[in-house]
């Protein structure tokens, strides 16, 4: 069986290091209680930036709480390019399907964006929760993609600060189904940042669009059909990666 990952929180520099790690609170709970992890089994510890321990069970106390001996500990370079999602905010549950797939796929960071033509608004407490949601997904897709560094999911922009990302970017694009250029043979930069925009399910208004592409982000089409905004951020980014050699 594979060895499950669990998250060890804000310990500071070094806190995932050969020797004894202990493992408590809600985590620490998913393993003793949720998972029934017995001292001899494997697991993963990570801090979710990067840094991965590998060791096994070595005490169990009470409902919440194991020691791992950690034998080996390995950090992973920040990949690149670095691939950032701008997704607009789809309707019901289908955005944290977007943010779930996406991490799992292998996205660096994802800005959630109030498009014009949006139809979910996210306002006040509302607001917050729902971001709240998108990044406690994006941590438990990590675990479940045993990935050890997890992507970003930044604060909510607007379109004027999605142009500013993009005017920082060196690859920026729209998915547009009237690209163009398919996403397919865009030329990719070899390291950097590669910024890219999903739009809501009506599509990015002409404004918005003009907006962008003042900033350099030209549209482009992924293929003949048009996938749901919860879906292209997923396609899109595995095209990425592929075509960046990340996935070689």
């Amino acid at each position: 069986m594979t060895a499950p990952v669990f998250v060890v929180g804000d310990g500071g520099p070094g806190a995932l290091a050969v020797g004894t790690v202990t493992l408590d609170g809600p985590e620490g709970r998913h393993a003793v209680s949720v998972r029934r992890l017995r001292v001899g089994e494997e697991v993963v510890l990570t801090d979710g930036a990067g840094t991965g321990a590998y060791g096994t069970v070595a005490a169990v106390e009470g409902k919440d709480r194991l020691d791992v001996e950690v034998t080996e500990v390995r950090t992973e370079e920040e990949p690149s390019p670095r691939i950032t999602v701008v997704q607009a905010l789809p309707k019901g549950d289908r955005g944290e399907l977007a943010v779930e797939t996406m991490t799992e796929t292998g996205v660096d960071a994802i800005v959630p964006w109030q498009a014009a033509r949006c139809v979910t608004q996210w306002k006040g407490d509302r607001g917050a929760k729902s971001l709240a949601k998108w990044r406690a997904t994006a941590r438990e897709a990590g675990k479940q993609s045993r990935r050890l560094r997890f992507p970003e999911v930044m604060d909510a922009l607007s379109a004027k600060q999605v142009a500013a990302l993009l005017a920082d970017a060196d690859f920026a694009a729209v998915l547009h189904e009237e690209g163009s250029e398919p996403l397919a043979t865009a030329p990719l930069p070899a390291e950097g940042r590669i910024v890219l925009v999903v739009g809501p399910e009506g599509g990015v208004s002409p404004e918005e669009l003009a907006v962008f592409e003042a900033a350099g982000a030209k549209p482009y089409r992924l293929g003949r059909s048009v996938l749901r905004t919860s879906t292209a951020g997923t396609a899109a980014t595995a095209l990425l990666l592929g075509r960046t050699g990340r996935w070689s």
